[in-house]
């Protein structure tokens, strides 16, 4: 379904992590390479804007690290990126330029691009977070099924296999969700959607639109 792909989702100008999306449909197909991408990227990054802070992590200079956070490798902090108190980087995270991750905060095998704002008391795992994207406070995206079994993406014209059992959510650019709202399992939404507060969401919402409740989906003007 076009409106699920890499070119309709995402300006792929506005993450260091461009080269991974290349030769890929869908977003979802770049998880399982995310960590050994950091990896070869890191070693890459200019020495005087990067600097090696341990094993794996690159934070920019210029990024703002509050002491209690804790960033595990592999991860790269871009340029003017805010990683704030509490906040628990687990590994294989991509943090934009200009980004937020805020305080208590968990990230796990995730591309954040440029300007995402992730800023207090959420959870994203196994997703990918589109420029300017915002999870507003207590929003989380929910990365296994309870059951366990293999991850659905559920669209108008029918079910896409991912063949993985983790995958979170797929938020385009400028994509705004609203305070206490759950992402389950395979959520896709398009570029400059909103999702209403409190909302539980396991489907495809299209850009454009805003997400009040499930079966409530209407266009913006």
């Amino acid at each position: 379904m076009e409106q699920l792909t890499v070119k309709e989702l995402y300006n792929l100008d506005e993450t260091i992590a461009k080269d991974i999306f290349e030769g890929v449909t869908y977003p979802w197909e770049v998880l399982p390479k995310i960590g050994a991408f950091i990896i070869e990227l890191g070693k890459t990054l200019p020495k005087d804007e990067y600097e090696l802070a341990w094993e794996n992590v690159w934070i920019a200079k210029s990024a703002k690290i509050a002491p209690t956070a804790y960033i595990n490798g592999p991860a790269i902090i871009g340029k003017d990126a805010e990683v704030r108190h509490c906040a628990f980087i687990r590994g294989n995270a991509i943090v934009g330029e200009g980004a937020v991750v805020g305080n208590s905060t968990e990230l796990k095998n995730v591309i954040l691009f440029n300007k995402v704002q992730v800023p207090h008391y959420n959870y994203v795992g196994d997703s990918i977070l589109g420029y300017k994207a915002h999870m507003g406070a207590g929003s989380i995206t929910s990365n296994v099924k309870s059951d366990k079994t293999l991850t659905t993406i559920k669209t108008p014209e029918g079910v896409i296999e991912t063949g993985m059992k983790k995958v979170g959510a797929m938020l385009g650019d400028e994509v705004e969700v609203g305070c206490g709202s759950v992402l389950n399992p395979g959520t896709v939404i398009g570029k400059c959607s909103n999702i209403y507060p409190l909302s539980m969401v396991r489907e495809f919402v299209p850009a454009n639109s805003i997400y009040k409740k499930r079966g409530e989906v209407v266009e913006k003007y």
